[in-house]
């Protein structure tokens, strides 16, 4: 391109009076305001200026359109972009039921209603109305918790993370904690046990093996410094064969023996045994305690999830001794990491679920006591949708059928269990699973499915009522814009 070309292209760029007063802006002006449109055609414009005068022309060598057609296109895609939230609903056919990525547990219908009573108006937050004067956050939640685990005293923060680090500040700061080689996890690639225990000022004294840790080690490693020992909860990995763990109740004997503090981080947040009927492939989920049982084998305190196995929204909960917790209450800490009024209302209104022995209402709980043939009956029913929403739109040459699943809960919570379940699978004779996959997730409500040996899955076990209507606009969207392409 030589010099005289770049500059009748740049002359040819539109002026921005003209693009800000074109019909087609009045509505991202309405959205977003005139002056963010403002700046974000400044943006485009200059963008194109760049590539002119780079000499490499990039994308616009391989656009045939004239510089002005090219400006209005690029400055209402990114308009677009912009005046919609990228935090948006999802539909979710992963066939995991908590999933870390696409926000964990949805919320019951009566936490859902707790957040909307309270959001939009001012509350009893840090406030008791019989007293006249402040009160605290912590109490809205505090009696059903310990109604719940048995726990004396409880104490909420904004997700386990923090639970796990307030816990460990206020205890052991300056001196040791000792855990199991086997038990240094690390937990969505940013949680890391070691880190945490360094952030919290304490020392980290890692005792045993990978497979093997006995209470003799534990025993040998105690000093005058030492003053929590610290079993961690495996998550999302299992050891199997020759593997040896010290139980809770020895090392709540041992804490007791030596006047140390006994904490379990536990993470899933079990309070309660799940059903689950026979729907298990592989199952060890029997074999995990709940919040109430780790207490009454004699952990001082137990850290664990709101928004895992509970079902609630994203917290963290340190359950147990009230002497230990008191002294969590006055901890700095506590005011960075505490919990806003929308989660607490949330995380109540899901504990009162529990109380009232409501919790198969709960989502996160429903999903995994689902049943086989339920979810036969779900799978068969948005196979049929899909087939005809296929015939509608001209598109016969899709195999669309009823297959078995291996569902997952997810979350870190017991990785290695699979749930017996069924998808939908969807081939297509002219489109890839993977053409497809990216279809469906870009439809307005996106889906996230699966895709496994050339097939795009739908799992039903993760569909939320009403879901399947979504994903057979989604199909049709996913279609039509492979046709457009």
């Amino acid at each position: 391109m030589t010099f005289s070309d770049t500059n009748a292209l740049l002359r040819s760029i539109p002026a921005m009076d003209d693009l800000l007063n074109a019909p087609w802006a009045a509505p991202f002006s309405g959205s977003l305001g005139r002056e963010t449109v403002k700046k974000i055609i400044a943006e485009v414009l200059a963008e194109i200026r760049r590539e002119l005068c780079s000499g490499v022309p990039g994308s616009l060598s391989a656009d045939c359109r004239p510089i002005d057609e090219l400006a209005v296109s690029r400055a209402v895609n990114l308009l677009r972009l912009k005046s919609s939230s990228t935090l948006k609903p999802v539909v979710n056919a992963t066939g995991v039921v908590i999933h870390t990525n696409l926000g964990r547990a949805p919320l019951a219908d009566e936490a859902i209603h707790a957040v909307n009573a309270i959001a939009g108006t001012y509350s009893t937050l840090e406030y008791d109305p019989e007293q006249g004067e402040r009160g605290g956050r912590n109490v809205h939640v505090e009696w059903s918790l310990c109604r719940m685990t048995g726990a004396e005293a409880a104490l909420v923060v904004n997700n386990n993370a923090a639970a796990v680090l307030l816990a460990l500040s206020a205890t052991a700061q300056g001196r040791e904690v000792i855990v199991s080689a086997g038990e240094l996890v690390e937990i969505g690639g940013s949680f890391r046990i070691p880190e945490i225990l360094d952030f919290s000022g304490a020392k980290m004294t890692a005792v045993g093996c990978t497979n093997s840790t006995r209470i003799q080690d534990y025993r040998s490693a105690i000093t005058e410094n030492t003053a929590v020992l610290l079993k961690v909860h495996p998550s999302n990995y299992r050891i199997d064969g020759f593997v040896k763990s010290t139980s809770r109740e020895e090392l709540a004997e041992l804490a007791a023996e030596r006047n140390l503090v006994f904490m379990e981080d536990l993470g899933s947040g079990l309070l309660g045994p799940l059903g689950v009927p026979g729907n298990f492939k592989k199952f060890h989920a029997d074999r995990e305690h709940s919040v109430r049982e780790c207490l009454l084998a004699g952990s001082n305190i137990v850290t664990f999830s709101g928004d895992k196995l509970l079902g609630g929204p994203q917290i963290g909960v340190i359950a147990g001794s009230k002497k230990l917790i008191d002294k969590m209450r006055t901890h700095q800490l506590l005011r960075v990491l505490r919990v806003d009024k929308m989660t607490l209302a949330a995380f109540d209104a899901t504990l009162r679920l529990y109380l009232a022995g409501r919790q198969n209402t709960i989502p996160v709980i429903r999903m995994i006591e689902l049943s086989k043939p339920v979810l036969l009956e779900r799978a068969r029913r948005l196979s049929r949708m899909l087939k005809r929403t296929a015939a509608n739109l001209h598109a016969g040459d899709f195999d669309i059928a009823v297959v078995e699943t291996e569902d997952a809960i997810g979350g870190g919570s017991f990785p290695t269990d699979l749930l017996s379940g069924f998808g939908v699978a969807i081939r297509g004779a002219a489109l890839s699973a993977e053409t497809l996959a990216a279809g469906l997730r870009a439809a307005p409500v996106p889906v996230i499915p699966a895709i496994r040996e050339g097939r795009v899955i739908l799992h039903i076990r993760t569909l939320l009522s009403g879901d399947e209507q979504l994903v057979a606009a989604a199909f049709s969207y996913a279609i039509s814009r492979a046709a457009g392409d």
